[in-house]
């Protein structure tokens, strides 16, 4: 599996998801200052409401912007056993029940499913839960994970 082709796919998704967030801050922006929506009395308050939707709207486009500039300064690099898993690495996960997992681990913001020929890649962060319990495993290794009451337990089947 190419991890640079991964790594454009979360750059194309990331593009889409700014768009759309840019186009919602517009529309919520343009409610707010509608002439239209101008407050009549107190209890009026579509134009408040829009305002501050419009301002939520535009952190999310600019942590998305900046999610954006991580993930094009991003460098995949090969695995290194040495050192054991760094962000770059595509990591295969096995739980108790064999059920695999693949897992592409980058930089903040591009937390996503990606689809790589017939498989299903969950990319995640280093700060991710999951992500800071992988850090320095090796093939063989046992990740564990507290979800809640819950501890999960998987396998590092295989690393690149």
């Amino acid at each position: 599996m190419d991890k640079f082709l991964l790594q454009q796919q979360v750059l194309e998704r990331l593009a889409e998801d700014l768009r759309q967030a840019e186009e919602a801050a517009r529309v919520a922006h343009e409610t707010a200052t509608h002439e239209e929506n101008i407050a009549e009395n107190k209890y009026d308050t579509l134009g408040l409401e829009a305002a501050y939707l419009a301002t939520g709207q535009a952190r999310r486009a600019e942590a998305i912007r900046q999610a954006i500039v991580n993930w094009r300064q991003f460098r995949p690099r090969a695995y290194d056993a040495s050192v054991g898993i760094q962000i770059g690495a595509l990591v295969c996960l096995v739980d108790s029940d064999d059920k695999q997992q693949q897992l592409f681990l980058g930089p903040d913001g591009g937390s996503m499913k990606l689809v790589s020929g017939a498989e299903l890649v969950q990319v995640i962060s280093s700060q991710a839960p999951l992500g800071r319990a992988m850090l320095g495993k090796r093939e063989g290794d046992e990740v564990s994970l507290q979800v809640a009451p819950i501890r999960q337990q998987f396998e590092v089947l295989w690393v690149d």
